[in-house]
């Protein structure tokens, strides 16, 4: 029984070590967009902002935005049933500022419930939107100086219709917000490697611009709106199906956008729950082949350490997959770090594996059979 147990570990880890070896290697070919000063502003964007009781972010994230010296832009607030301050902020702020627009999204419902408050809300601001352009970011959200010029850049230079960029959670000094910080720099790592292989194959809906005429091109979020989460990465698949040479990914360190992690380990959970709840929903099935590989490996070395109580052979050899594992992650992750300026952050990357198999393995697990909260929201 070992023997096989062993086998199967040992496949698993040689096929996770591969892949993870292919994406430093394609990372490591990634060159920054660089921003030509000759370009005049010529896009006109509609910056949609869905906002759920985010009386302490709001304003702040509105403020970077207006911070820009761009000047053709718009910004649209779409307040999703608030029961704090968020809608009156916004309101203040629109009073002092003529080009932002706050929209009640349960003026829009009639009364009706829907599984996807957030889609629902991009959908109506962008009814409303006067921009060509589509650009989306969250509530919680701090946006660069350069941000509408960059995306202006490369619109104007690489014509795509849809464009993701990099997103990262800030250090608040927790243990649980350095675990974070880790995670996501993986997940971003991934990110843009897959497009320097030539395959956009994750985004953020912190930080995404795309074409109006596309987005109605592609029918909006039909199809993809039973799903509560997923108006980033769905939208990506069916912009890529539609338009499979015209997805973009502006990879420069001055189009970071930056949120703060979740701010406990139920918080923390109950978000990745959510990103999870989607995994099987993805119709590319190489995204969901890797998404299985992950899984089933941090499964595998789970059960290995459990068996390890009644075998030590067995404890051993989990002991130093892991170990490998954890050598082949730092490995990719060196020149993620040195992108993010995070690499003091990697010191504390080993003491992270035995939390990150686990939430995994349980955020996998209840993504797929259970339920989770989020905004005050009992999704299921």
């Amino acid at each position: 029984m070992e023997f096989w147990f062993m086998l199967i570990c040992g496949v698993l880890a040689a096929l996770y070590g591969g892949l993870i070896l292919v994406y430093r290697n394609w990372f490591k070919r990634l060159k920054p967009f660089e921003l030509s000063k000759a370009l005049e502003p010529t896009v006109f964007f509609s910056i949609i902002i869905p906002a759920r009781n985010e009386s302490a972010n709001i304003e702040k994230c509105i403020q970077s935005i207006l911070a820009q010296p761009y000047p053709l832009y718009e910004i649209l607030v779409v307040d999703d049933h608030s029961t704090d301050d968020t809608p009156l902020l916004v309101t203040k702020l629109s009073e002092q500022y003529p080009q932002i627009q706050l929209i009640h999204l349960k003026d829009h419902l009639d009364g009706q419930s829907t599984n996807s408050y957030k889609k629902k809300a991009i959908e109506i601001a962008v009814e409303k939107s006067m921009g060509s352009w589509i650009v989306t970011t969250d509530a919680d959200c701090l946006v660069p100086p350069n941000w509408l010029q960059y995306f202006n850049a490369m619109i104007l230079t690489k014509d795509p219709v849809f464009i993701a960029a990099p997103v990262m959670f800030t250090l608040n000094g927790t243990f649980v917000g350095q675990f974070q910080v880790l995670d996501f720099l993986s997940l971003q790592g991934i990110t843009a490697a897959a497009v320097s292989a030539g395959s956009l194959s994750m985004c953020n809906g912190a930080n995404l611009a795309y074409s109006k005429n596309a987005f109605e091109d592609v029918g909006k979020f039909n199809g993809i709106d039973r799903l509560a989460s997923g108006d980033d990465m769905f939208l990506m698949h069916k912009m890529k199906k539609q338009f499979p040479n015209r997805l973009a990914y502006l990879f420069n360190i001055e189009m970071i956008v930056t949120t703060a992690p979740m701010p406990n380990w139920y918080s923390f959970i109950q978000q990745r729950i959510r990103w999870a709840s989607k995994a099987d929903s993805y119709k590319d099935k190489k995204i969901f082949g890797v998404l299985l590989l992950v899984y089933l490996f941090n499964l595998v070395l789970l059960l290995g350490l459990l068996g390890g109580i009644f075998s030590l052979e067995l404890l051993l050899f989990t002991s130093w997959v892991i170990a490998i594992k954890t050598l082949i992650e730092l490995y990719f992750l060196v020149p993620v770090a040195q992108f993010f300026k995070l690499e003091k952050s990697l010191l504390l990357f080993p003491v992270m594996q035995p939390f990150h198999m686990v939430y995994t393995v349980i955020a996998g697990w209840l993504g797929k059979f259970g339920k989770y909260q989020w905004k005050n929201r009992t999704v299921h």
